[in-house]
């Protein structure tokens, strides 16, 4: 599901004054929906409030051994709900409760944005889902299914805003040629390392750092001392989903993936921790992406107008 590109503000309010108590979020005059995170230990002021109340549908967040954990439930008084059924669930740590501050959704409402969430984690697959069955979405009237679709994709918005990344697709649909782009030049990446056979190509594409499909990557995680650190478990949660796939001696990546930095992405492909703005380097060139950064920069402030002095007329 793809979210529109119109620019958005998002109002974020921290109850406790603190980034580590309950945290509020929406999108002012453009969403009627309300978001509430709660760490479970501050679970029982959660439920006190009138949000707590309200029919919606809500996320538990977790892990345990095997990896992270999702849950997504919906009901007509969320509170109630997790009081007396979900709070026997060991593994949760944070709840997110999303409902609307406007006209309340009801019932179908919230059946099928439970469904809808359940069918986008499931297909993006970042972690294990703990609901044993897929629910089918209820049926709705065109206007109302119109209207649903727009609250979704104003949730997919706002959850990765407050770093919950489990609804966040980084797999991206193979780029193809298009003739209006003939002759325009791309910002393109290698990364290479003959000695381990590993090579492959990325693309700097509307602020994200793109690896392409093909590329050949270690094939496990070397560095043993950190394979518990962020990009050791995004190397097995590559491989869990089959997008990291055995291929002879190597991996290789099976799609275009968007990576959050040009570390993360080299780390993925040696696996083991690396510099990525030293082990990219622009295509058919030696300069590394940090040298073409700077030079990038260094153009853009030559060609912005120095605007910090007034203008004398005469």
């Amino acid at each position: 599901m793809t979210n529109s590109t119109k620019a958005r503000s998002l109002e974020l309010f921290f109850v406790d004054g603190t980034p580590e108590g309950m945290l509020t979020a929406k999108i002012p005059f453009q969403w009627t929906g309300h978001v509430l995170v709660a760490a479970r230990t501050r679970l029982i002021d959660a439920l006190k409030r009138s949000e707590a109340r309200r029919p919606g549908i809500y996320i538990l967040v977790g892990e345990d051994e095997t990896g992270s954990i999702l849950y997504v439930g919906e009901s007509d008084d969320i509170g109630n709900r997790i009081k007396n059924h979900d709070a026997n669930k060991e593994w949760w740590s944070t709840a997110v409760f999303i409902t609307s501050s406007g006209e309340p959704l009801n019932k179908a409402h919230a059946r099928y944005l439970e469904s809808r969430l359940i069918e986008e984690a499931t297909r993006i697959a970042k972690c294990r889902l703990d609901n044993g069955t897929a629910p089918p979405a209820p049926p709705l009237s065109e206007a109302a299914v119109a209207h649903m679709d727009d609250f979704l994709e104003n949730i997919l918005l706002v959850l990765p805003a407050l770093r919950f990344d489990f609804l966040t697709e980084n797999s991206v649909p193979q780029r193809r040629p298009e003739p209006e782009l003939a002759g325009v030049e791309a910002t393109n990446f290698v990364l290479a390392t003959p000695r381990r056979g590993i090579e492959a190509r990325a693309r700097l594409e509307d602020g994200r750092f793109i690896v392409e499909a093909g590329a050949k990557a270690s094939s496990e995680w070397v560095g043993t001392t950190s394979a518990g650190s962020t990009y050791g478990k995004l190397f097995q949660e590559l491989v869990d989903q089959g997008i990291l796939v055995v291929d002879g001696e190597h991996r290789t990546l099976t799609r275009d993936y968007a990576f959050s930095s040009t570390s993360g992405a080299a780390a993925v492909i040696n696996g083991r921790p690396a510099s990525g703005p030293i082990s990219w380097k622009l295509e058919g060139t030696e300069k590394t992406y940090k040298d073409w950064e700077h030079d990038s920069l260094q153009a853009s402030d030559q060609s912005t107008p120095d605007t910090s002095s007034p203008t004398n007329h005469s």
